[in-house]
């Protein structure tokens, strides 16, 4: 009876045709991976990375709502240094990778020329991308200093870019600063990558950052959220949630605020679900009684069985509430931020390390135009 209706409509004109779908239902992916210099002059740029990594991956979710998104980082030096590239796969879990990027300190250096070629080479050719044509596949090179074209072990940008194309992975440069030696092979690398050239200040330039009336609420909610995490298992993995619900509290508001907004968007709230009780048994993980009595958490290892389950549930409803509270905060503020972005004149500089990367985003994920 639906359908018929449906289609009754379709022949009035009164709503649009629907657009052609593929044989199965298939869920966009997006995999962005930041191959950063991580030596001492990129300090600035690292911080501003630490403070934006939650603003740039909700850009990906307002451009494509339906989208998964995937992001790695691959951070390098140079021979001599504490390492030489160090690589974090593609990962839906944010989370574990905004606490990885926390423990990064600009160290090293000194000689300019960098790894640049081996870290490209462990992007395009190391990390776990999904081997699907319609997957979007991103790679932002960001750094001051050019490569070293001496090492004879490596391969070198132009062979690894050949590789990225056949691949289908794009490849952007970043460059902090105005080397003119970096400029010239940055602008290379992002022409073989059909990617973009984005030259920045060396300190990453200032984040944009816009405050609107609803931030206090939302920081107020996601506490009360995170609230009702409960931890469990063995003590690595509750260590791991403990971690991740402190990097929330100890983050700066601004940040702390992107975060929850993106959870909101993708997650349902809580900024940690893998190893929370209440949500692994709500989505049918684990079963309650099949976790050992010492893997609980403490709150509830004194109470009988039957007291166990109610707790999960109240606390089920509470989290089912705050973030359907959140939800619509969350939605005021997008509301908000854009009619101020909108106030900007159009010719604003916008030259800082988040602004580039999430205008570059959007414009190489937007979906294409349906015929």
């Amino acid at each position: 009876m639906r359908m018929t209706l449906v289609y009754l409509a379709l022949i009035a004109g009164l709503v649009a045709p629907f657009p052609a779908q593929p044989a199965y239902a298939q869920k966009p992916v997006v995999e962005v991976a930041f191959v950063l210099d991580t030596t001492g002059s990129m300090s600035g740029l690292i911080e501003n990375a630490k403070r934006k990594i939650w603003s740039m991956a909700t850009s990906i979710v307002d451009t494509n709502p339906d989208a998964e998104v995937r992001m790695a980082l691959v951070a390098y030096r140079d021979i001599g240094d504490e390492y030489v590239t160090r690589k974090f796969d593609l990962t839906t879990d944010i989370q574990g990778l905004y606490a990885e990027l926390l423990k990064f300190r600009a160290q090293g250096g000194g000689d300019w020329a960098e790894s640049v070629n081996e870290a490209l080479d462990v992007a395009v050719t190391k990390l776990n991308w999904t081997q699907d044509k319609h997957v979007r596949r991103i790679v932002f090179l960001v750094g001051d200093a050019p490569p070293h074209m001496d090492y004879a072990q490596d391969r070198k940008y132009p062979e690894i870019l050949k590789d990225a194309r056949a691949r289908g992975i794009i490849v952007n440069a970043v460059q902090a600063g105005s080397a003119r030696d970096t400029e010239r092979f940055w602008r290379e690398i992002a022409q073989l990558g059909d990617g973009k050239y984005i030259p920045i200040p060396q300190s990453g330039g200032v984040a944009l950052i816009i405050e609107t009336p609803y931030d206090r609420e939302i920081l107020e909610l996601q506490i009360r959220l995170n609230k009702t995490v409960l931890p469990y298992g063995k003590r690595v993995q509750r260590m791991k949630v403990e971690e991740r619900v402190s990097n929330f509290t100890a983050a700066p508001s601004s940040t702390a605020t992107d975060m929850a907004v993106y959870q909101n968007k993708v997650r349902g709230g809580v900024v940690s679900t893998d190893g929370d009780l209440v949500a692994d048994t709500a989505a049918g993980r684990v079963k309650l009684e099949s976790v050992p009595e010492a893997e609980l958490p403490e709150s509830l290892q004194k109470l009988s069985p039957a007291a166990r389950k109610a707790e999960l549930e109240k606390q089920s409803a509470e989290r089912k509430a705050l973030d359907e509270k959140l939800t619509e905060l969350v939605r005021k503020r997008d509301v908000y931020a854009d009619a101020e972005r909108k106030k900007r004149p159009a010719n604003a500089k916008k030259d800082s390390f988040d602004q580039v990367v999430e205008d570059t985003l959007r414009m190489q994920i937007k979906p294409a135009p349906v015929n």
